[in-house]
């Protein structure tokens, strides 16, 4: 019996190994774990230097605008195009005219938002985060104008990383996030007297451009950049199509950051670095399961509804089960030891035991959203390989007004704790909407 326990045990690992999904996501998990683990000795390197202080605090708003472009209209753009391209290669396979159509429209977008973002962000600033001091306001232009151009760097880095996550060339694709977190880590420590304020803003820039020059460089390594002059076909109208719904749906999902800032900005001097900390745990730990889970189940689920639509419910139902059950798990442990990890992580220097306790408690609020969200986002995804962006912008606008009006009342009852109540209930809601949806369109459907 034991021989048979041991055959059947060394069969099915065998099994697992054999096959290509577990495999690229136990590969991209340890490459985003090393990188999550440079990253946040950057984070506690940042905190030591600054804490919950003003140049952080107009750091993260600086940093806010073009991740927001970047997340909203490119991450769109990346989504639409992975399954649409999929299916190009699968038909037509016109790919040099899909890449170069992708291609020109990230440049027309970067350029549109790079130019709006120079003229207007002053302005919007002052909007959102109003009766601040002119060093205040200084502070996040001088630093936005040197983040801005990492909008062009971030969205061609975006397209060759699709590109290379289609070809399931995960690892390589996953190993570029490593170098924003290295060159600011690098920033402050040998040139943080030369740089001063900037230095923050400055890493960042570098760190853009150093993963564009390295995506270039495997991009063309592995041959996947063809480019001709870009012609419109049925898989490209079919992208276009879907590009509005899925711009309205990110816009209303992104600007929800800026929300949350906007009342934390209206609290005392730390409290949006106060926020930024306690989301660090959280973000870690969706941060490592959606690069490694997330990254391949897009490309993933594009290949099986091409070919049994069927079969692409089933294992979505199946992902989603046993990622809920792992990460609720994972999550109790996080809150139970709150306290003594961000300790641990930024409690030094400039980073007080107060701090730790306001952070803490924050971090424990939302962690409880933690494997709601995780299992959201990969219904998410799989919804955009079946082109029902149009169902999410609907739950986007009502995503976003929960938030503010929750924001409104919990925020004047419990302050500071009163963003990561709204953030939580509003990301368990509308995971909870989709899963309910997807679940009737597969009942409807079968």
């Amino acid at each position: 019996m034991k021989l048979l326990n041991k055959v059947e045990i060394s069969k099915r690992l065998r099994k697992l190994i054999s096959n290509p999904v577990i495999m690229n996501v136990a590969i991209v998990s340890i490459a985003t774990m090393l990188i999550k683990i440079v990253a946040f000795y950057k984070e506690t390197l940042v905190a030591s230097t600054f804490g919950l202080s003003l140049l952080l605090d107009t750091f993260l708003i600086a940093v806010l605008i073009p991740a927001f472009i970047q997340n909203v209209f490119i991450g769109a753009l990346r989504n639409i195009f992975i399954p649409n391209y999929i299916a190009e290669l699968g038909s037509t396979n016109q790919k040099e005219e899909f890449q170069s159509l992708i291609l020109l429209m990230v440049t027309g977008i970067m350029f549109f938002f790079t130019i709006l973002t120079y003229f207007v962000s002053d302005l919007l600033v002052e909007i959102v985060f109003p009766n601040k001091d002119f060093e205040y306001y200084e502070l996040v232009r001088s630093q936005l104008h040197i983040v801005l151009p990492s909008l062009f760097f971030m969205g061609y880095s975006s397209v060759i990383g699709g590109l290379l996550e289609i070809e399931s060339k995960f690892m390589v694709s996953t190993l570029s996030g490593i170098f924003p977190a290295i060159s600011t880590i690098i920033a402050l420590i040998y040139f943080n007297d030369y740089l001063g304020d900037q230095v923050l803003a400055t890493g960042f820039l570098m760190g853009n451009i150093f993963a564009f020059i390295y995506f270039i460089f495997i991009g063309y390594r592995y041959r996947l950049i063809s480019l001709k002059w870009p012609r419109l076909n049925e898989n490209s109208r079919t992208m276009l199509k879907q590009l509005p719904p899925k711009v309205i749906s990110g816009f209303l999902t992104g600007v929800n950051p800026f929300v949350d800032q906007f009342f934390a900005g209206q609290l005392a001097i730390g409290s949006i670095a106060a926020l930024n900390y306690g989301l660090k745990i959280p973000a870690f730990v969706l941060g490592i399961l959606l690069s490694s889970v997330g990254s391949v189940l897009l490309p993933h689920f594009s290949k099986l509804v091409n070919k049994n639509i069927a079969s692409g419910f089933k294992y979505l139902f199946k992902s989603i089960k046993v990622l809920f059950i792992s990460t609720f798990g994972l999550t109790i442990i996080l809150m139970v030891f709150s306290e003594p990890i961000i300790s641990l992580l930024f409690e030094r220097n400039s980073f007080t035991s107060e701090d730790t306790k306001v952070v803490s408690a924050i971090q424990m609020i939302i962690l409880a959203y933690v494997p709601f969200s995780l299992c959201g986002i990969i219904i998410v995804k799989f919804l955009t390989s079946i082109n029902k962006n149009s169902f999410m912008a609907y739950i986007s606008v009502i995503s976003f007004a929960l938030n503010i009006f929750l924001n409104y009342i919990l925020v004047k009852n419990f302050d500071l704790y009163g963003l990561a109540l709204s953030t939580t209930f509003v990301r368990i809601t509308v995971s909870s909407i989709y899963f309910i949806y997807t679940y009737r369109l597969f009942k409807k459907l079968y």
